[in-house]
């Protein structure tokens, strides 16, 4: 993913990732088994636009996965929205689009996420508590660097 290029090839890749979450997710059902994508989307999409642009994608994907989990309507466009800032700052900080930054950046970017998520969500949410952090979400964002990495994979073979 190089910048300065046209972004619009950038831009359709998240958006059918965001259209296979709600698919993998909702329309099959899958829950949580399904990765989870629109991070990934959110992620991949920050390194390629301003600041307020990611975050305002951000917001977007956040009420999106609201609309879904109604318990977390609130938090999670708070948590997209400054994941998606993050993100696009990353830029200013490290440079290269090599795999494995991308598989750091990806793992970190996940678990970031989940730990926002539950500082901001009260008892509804909480399952695990800490134990969830250290176990369930380093899996879940491993999870995540896999697909993650499949994709960006076949996106560049394409593209």
């Amino acid at each position: 993913m190089v910048r300065g290029r046209n972004r619009l090839p950038i831009l359709t890749f998240v958006a059918v990732l965001v259209i296979l979450h709600f698919l993998l997710r909702v329309g099959l059902g899958l829950g949580e088994l399904a990765p989870d994508l629109l991070v990934m989307a959110l992620l991949l999409a920050a390194r390629e636009l301003r600041a307020g642009s990611a975050a305002a994608l951000g917001l977007v994907l956040g009420i999106l996965e609201g609309s879904v989990i109604p318990f977390a309507l609130g938090s999670l466009p708070v948590v997209f929205t400054v994941l998606g800032y993050l993100g696009s700052r990353t830029r200013e900080l490290f440079a290269g689009d090599s795999l494995v930054f991308l598989a750091l950046y990806l793992f970190v970017g996940k678990w970031a996420a989940d730990v926002l998520l539950h500082v901001l969500t009260g008892a509804a949410l909480r399952t695990g508590g800490v134990s969830a952090l250290l176990f369930v979400s380093p899996l879940a964002a491993l999870y995540l660097v896999a697909v993650g990495l499949l994709a960006v994979s076949m996106y560049r073979a394409v593209s």
